[in-house]
């Protein structure tokens, strides 16, 4: 996210429900932090500068080696809009503005999948 007052209020909402993010403002800045750190999920921000999320979501599918679960957090809310971050490699799709509850289910969806496949 490379908005200030949408990284704080994300923050902010993670804190509420138990997480301590990691920050980056643009994708260069996430493909970054891949290369030193491992994480287990992304909230993606589609536009931001420098390397929005979809070009970044297709760098991480393409060379990373331990894959972390992708979901979008866009404004546009589209169909076509999901459909690209899917396309893109995103396992997933928020809409701005996220609410506290939907953030929450779509993080135990994903921890739940996670879960399972480590078992199976």
């Amino acid at each position: 996210e490379d908005n200030p007052i949408n990284q704080l209020l994300a923050t902010k909402m993670l804190n509420t429900i138990g997480y301590e993010p990691v920050k980056a403002e643009n994708g260069l800045e996430v493909l970054e932090l891949l290369n030193t750190e491992t994480f287990d999920l992304i909230l993606m921000d589609v536009q931001m500068p420098e390397m929005d999320g979809l070009e970044a979501t297709r760098l991480i599918r393409a060379n990373t080696l331990v894959q972390p679960i992708i979901i979008a957090m866009t404004a546009n809310a589209m169909q076509s809009d999901q459909e690209e971050c899917m396309k893109a490699g995103m396992d997933d799709y928020l809409s701005k503005p996220v609410r506290v509850e939907t953030l929450k289910g779509m993080i135990e969806k994903w921890a739940m999948r996670a879960k399972l496949r480590s078992a199976v």
